[in-house]
């Protein structure tokens, strides 16, 4: 039979290899500036684009889709024509892929700083760029299976069936989560509300970390460990569990994020019995790629790719045990809103997605060069920052996790909390905090080696843009019909594409939709009724500066944080909260029952200067929100868009809208001029400032619940409108 010929763009590889560093050195920094914030609070604080709440979500989109998503096209784009021995079906579609992601994350650079955002954890971008970013998946989903269907090599090898799930299901997972109402070409709202949106973001948020941070990686380790150590995979059957177990367990474990919330208690127990049971496959993985390195341990010693396949294959089982004994209520009840869940991200992150793609780049830069490695023992020193990096970061998180919690949950002798101010919680664990700047720090210089060592690499080679390489065509794609089920799968890519996606969408399903149409499931309250304008403007300037990242909104059923906070949460309370802002993470303390615990003067020096009213918090000073105006040309559209995803303003509400919003402002801002105080810092205090909506906001949270509350009743609308301004749902 005639062999073919043809050739591997290495031109595109190579160009999402240098994006993967670049963004990765951006992102670590990033991380690094926002980990010293929480040491000093005051460090940059004069730019409000570089304040805490909005440089979080860029360091974490950074990291995520920047640096691992760079690294994953960068693997796929190698290791996919050389499994296949096809080169890449377009490269025009290969070049969009690649500038069309950079677009993306340049967007993101520039809107996040600016508080454009949509406060859904790994989700914070707008819409129009949710929809560029589904556009160049599908762009790069198009690109890679028809890759696969002009094959020469008739099987598909474990490998291609991981990156053929991480397309299906990223895809399925950002469409169904970014499913939103447009109120401006910068502003929109979810679909969903409270317990819904709740749900759907942590189906789609602890799944991002599965199918974006873990199968497209576990698809690289298939390829990288035998190619690296020169051994075939230590099992085809234990792959075949591994896959297949693992895709379908993974998307029902989201639910675990909510346990002791007011997500409905059987969604809760799913998500908690499916994580447990992810430790099997999980570990079938891990130990299906240490495995693969039987008889070449000794190669370990002095290979950096190796030593960083075999950290980042350990770091995966590491964090994959824990993360189901987390999912376990009592666990979770002491590790969850605390720093062990960042502990044991950047476990996963650091070692697990950072030694796999310094792996990768120590394999492929040279190959790609006709060259050798610079230096094997640069390469080393690296190896050792990065990991001394990680041990550095992670262990003070565990410690200062654990640390807090337990002072969170103390009782005195008298039944009184041992600390009943928050702050003191804090202060005891900022030497962690400062150990954690040091592992980042050490980290970063470790890549700093590596970007060094790979650019003299590349300066002492040849590179090679189309690698020419030869086989066969398939001379039978059907296949053997004697062979099994699952062979005969392998060369059906059509057929296991589609059996992925049945496979993914079951759990989802199945948690979703009783969630969203049995109405016992959200309990709804009479006496809680929609924001008022004014509070809509608050709450959007509360989302835009990221208040989210720090304070929860969410009062789990424990002594400990009835005494601390109030009343616990209702899933009621929540049925108008579009997006939910539960939040993941108690830098700072609950706020869902801080409506009225303080006069509005309080929270106004608090937002000027946080020391002035709590001395010692590492809170940030907001002094611009005294300074910036609010937004108001845009309050009769988000108005509507509110309605249209379900809020019951009444139709026309939105030409009365403004009229409130001055109205309850002026009296807010009144009653702050009468408690003395007309300017602060030499601010003068007027009511179109967006300290007053925040405050309106801040007044409101959580005192619907004691039924004496109307919003609208001293409103202008009230005496224009009557009780119509809301349509009958909000009456009842």
């Amino acid at each position: 039979m005639a062999v073919d010929t043809f050739y591997y763009d290495n031109d595109i590889v190579k160009k999402f290899g240098i994006a993967t560093v670049f963004w990765g050195i951006i992102g670590f920094l990033v991380g690094l500036t926002v980990a010293l914030k929480l040491i000093y609070p005051d460090f940059l604080g004069f730019i409000p684009e570089l304040s805490y709440g909005r440089l979080r979500p860029l360091h974490t989109n950074a990291v995520i889709f920047a640096f691992a998503g760079n690294a994953i096209f960068y693997g796929v784009y190698y290791s996919l024509p050389r499994l296949c021995k096809a080169e890449m079906w377009s490269k025009a579609l290969s070049k969009i892929n690649f500038w069309g992601w950079q677009a993306i994350i340049l967007s993101a650079v520039f809107t996040l700083p600016l508080g454009i955002t949509t406060s859904k954890e790994y989700a914070e971008l707008e819409w129009p760029i949710d929809i560029a970013i589904a556009v160049i998946w599908v762009i790069f989903g198009i690109n890679m299976l028809m890759t696969i269907w002009k094959r020469r090599e008739r099987h598909l090898y474990v490998a291609i069936w991981f990156y053929i799930a991480t397309f299906v299901t990223v895809a399925v997972l950002h469409i169904v989560n970014s499913i939103e109402v447009p109120a401006t070409i910068l502003k929109s709202y979810p679909v969903y509300a409270g317990v819904q949106d709740a749900l759907v973001q942590w189906w789609y948020g602890h799944n991002a970390v599965a199918f974006f941070l873990t199968t497209p990686f576990l698809g690289i380790m298939y390829y990288f460990i035998p190619k690296a150590a020169n051994r075939p995979i230590f099992s085809y059957r234990l792959s075949i569990v591994h896959f297949w177990s693992l895709i379908f367990l993974y998307i029902w474990a989201g639910p675990h994020h909510l346990l002791y919330t007011a997500l409905p208690g059987w969604a809760q127990a799913l998500g908690t019995v499916f994580s447990l049971m992810l430790i099997a496959p999980s570990w079938g993985g891990m130990l299906n790629g240490l495995l693969t390195l039987r008889g070449a341990w000794d190669r370990v010693r002095e290979d950096p790719v190796l030593k960083f396949l075999v950290v980042g294959i350990t770091a995966y089982g590491m964090s994959t045990f824990e993360g189901p004994m987390l999912s376990i209520a009592n666990v979770n009840a002491i590790a969850h809103y605390s720093d062990y869940i960042i502990g044991h991200v950047h476990l996963g992150a650091l070692l697990w997605n950072g030694g796999l793609t310094f792996a990768m780049l120590y394999y492929i830069t040279p190959r790609i060069y006709k060259t050798d490695l610079y230096s094997i023992k640069l390469a080393n020193v690296h190896f050792w920052f990065a990991t001394m990096g990680a041990v550095f970061y992670v262990i003070p998180m565990y410690w200062g996790g654990i640390t807090q919690s337990l002072m969170w949950k103390e009782f005195t002798s008298e039944g009184l909390l041992a600390y009943p101010n928050f702050l003191e919680t804090v202060q005891q664990i900022i030497p962690m905090y400062a150990l954690r700047a040091f592992g980042g720090t050490l980290f970063i210089i470790g890549a700093c080696f590596a970007v060094y060592n790979l650019y003299r690499t590349a300066k002492s080679g040849q590179f090679v843009a189309a690698e020419e390489d030869q086989a066969q065509p398939i001379a039978d794609p059907a296949g053997n019909s004697n062979e099994k089920w699952h062979r005969r799968l392998e060369s059906r890519p059509v057929q296991f594409t589609a059996l992925t996606l049945v496979v993914i969408l079951i759990g989802g399903i199945i948690e979703y939709v009783p969630t969203a149409l049995v109405d016992s499931n959200v309990p709804t309250i009479s006496s809680v009724k929609p924001y008022t304008p004014l509070e809509i403007e608050g709450r959007d300037i509360y989302i835009a500066e990221g208040c989210n990242n720090c304070h929860s909104q969410m009062i789990r059923p424990f002594r400990s944080e009835t005494e601390r906070y109030g009343e616990y949460s209702k899933a009621g309370e929540f049925v108008y909260d579009h997006p939910h802002l539960w939040g993941s993470k108690r830098t700072g303390p609950d706020l869902h029952r801080s409506g009225g615990k303080y006069p509005d003067s309080w929270h106004l020096r608090h937002m000027h200067d946080p020391n002035s009213t709590s001395p010692g918090s590492i809170m940030p000073a907001y002094p611009w929100l005294l300074s910036q105006e609010m937004d108001m040309e845009t309050i009769d559209e988000r108005i509507s868009a509110l309605r249209a995803v379900g809020v019951p303003y009444a139709e026309g509400y939105e030409d009365q809208a403004l009229e409130d919003l001055k109205a309850q402002a002026d009296e807010i801002t009144q009653g702050l001029h009468q408690a003395g105080f007309k300017e602060v810092g030499g601010i003068e205090i007027t009511s179109d400032k967006q300290i007053i909506a925040i405050i309106a906001y801040l007044q409101r949270l959580g005192i619907d619940i004691k039924g004496n509350n109307n919003p609208f009743e001293e409103l202008p609308s009230s005496k224009v409108l009557g009780t119509g301004m809301l349509e009958q749902k909000a009456q009842n």
